[in-house]
């Protein structure tokens, strides 16, 4: 892999954003100039159908990623719009314009922000507590389902912590209760084998730029029988199927459809190839002495490792990783000083949370730059305890 310049720190933030493969950069390109496939693919003329033709064999190409049918993937501009879409349009075509709404203290922003939003416009929400490893128990979702609960809303893996829900037991519990279940499979989509129909999930969000595709743009999975009972937040045109209008970005799709039939093809081996060196990390941090796992240790996603490190502070820690590109946390609250909701839910106190880090790998990481990032955390770790009072 070409590297941004010489002195360029390892990149170790996958789980923030993966740089586009290029194969998929390629795809993308043949989409932009007047020698490619450039057309509204709105439009009736030959440029028009070209461009609906490439957009319609990438839905069938990310469709496939998840085992959906192709008709049932609306495109949106990420995850964010997806999970948006997914919960605020469900609430808002509920006929009373009130109900209920289950999630947990966990989720993503883009869904607890939408959840609030629903908050201060009547609904009601529950915000189930996961245990000390990240978990959500499936019977806590039994317990918090009420006859108005309009919508169960829950990721996959985890964003910070990587830790991965009982999707499939929590599926069957929302059908038992005929209560559609949302997943945000950001970070799950093609490192994980998801199969929508065999789980029964009614909505899925997941998006291009997880997975070595482009930023800005993303799909959200429903079911027709959801699909009539979601209300758009963006209108004007009437675009997939009136549910959001806007002009699609066929360069952005196209390449969206390449990275996910990449995903799907090589999965199996990123995935090993992810665990492997997650596995080595973990193995040279832990030795540094008071690095705390966060999360479960077995039931995680490939490639998500947060560490919290005694007698340290994760930002100062930060400060001196100059050859590493890491996080404190969801580069999602990066200009956030508070100390991470997510592990403050596990109960962890406010040192613990915030002397930790998320290392994340990918399909284009290295034997050495885990070499890298274990030696210099450990020296930092104990310049820093050295400098402690």
């Amino acid at each position: 892999m070409m590297r941004s310049g010489s002195g360029a720190p390892a990149y170790l933030d996958y789980a923030a954003t993966t740089p586009v493969d290029a194969r998929v950069a390629a795809a993308m390109s043949e989409c932009l100039t007047l020698e490619g496939v450039f057309g509204n693919p709105s439009s009736a003329h030959h440029y028009g159908r070209q461009a609906r033709s490439l957009v319609e064999r990438a839905r069938a190409q990310a469709a496939a990623l998840i085992h959906a049918p192709a008709p049932q993937l609306v495109w949106t501009s990420g995850a964010t719009e997806s999970n948006n879409l997914a919960i605020l349009g469900t609430a808002r075509a509920a006929p009373q314009r009130a109900g209920h709404i289950v999630t947990a203290r966990t989720e993503h922003k883009s869904v607890l922000d939408a959840c609030r939003r629903l908050e201060h416009e009547g609904f009601q929400v529950t915000y189930l507590h996961p245990d000390s490893e990240g978990l959500i128990d499936p019977a806590q979702v039994r317990q918090a389902l009420r006859p108005d609960t309009l919508l169960v809303s829950l990721m996959q893996a985890n964003n910070e912590i990587g830790v991965l829900q009982d999707i499939d037991a929590i599926a069957a519990i929302c059908h038992e209760r005929a209560v559609p279940l949302h997943v945000d499979a950001a970070q799950s989509a093609g490192k994980l084998e998801i199969d929508v129909q065999r789980s029964g999930i009614d909505l899925l969000s997941f998006t291009a730029h997880k997975i070595y595709g482009p930023k800005g743009v993303g799909a959200l999975y429903c079911t027709n029988a959801r699909r009539t009972q979601l209300q758009p937040l963006i209108y004007g045109g009437g675009h997939e199927r009136g549910l959001r209008s806007g002009t699609l970005a066929v360069h952005q799709i196209v390449g969206f459809g390449v990275a996910c039939e990449l995903a799907a093809a090589e999965r199996v081996a990123d995935s090993a190839h992810a665990e492997r060196l997650r596995t080595q990390l973990w193995q040279g941090l832990s030795a540094i002495g008071q690095a705390l796992l966060n999360g479960h240790a077995t039931r995680r996603v490939p490639g998500i490792l947060n560490v919290s490190f005694g007698g340290v502070e994760g930002e100062s820690l930060l400060m001196g990783l100059t050859e590493l590109a890491v996080s404190t946390g969801s580069a999602c609250n990066s200009d956030s000083d508070e100390p991470s909701y997510v592990l403050r839910a596990l109960g962890r106190d406010t040192q613990q949370a915030q002397s930790s880090l998320r290392f994340s790998l990918g399909r284009f990481s290295r034997e050495q730059d885990v070499a890298l990032a274990i030696a210099a955390v450990g020296r930092e770790v104990r310049r820093l305890r050295a400098a402690a009072p």
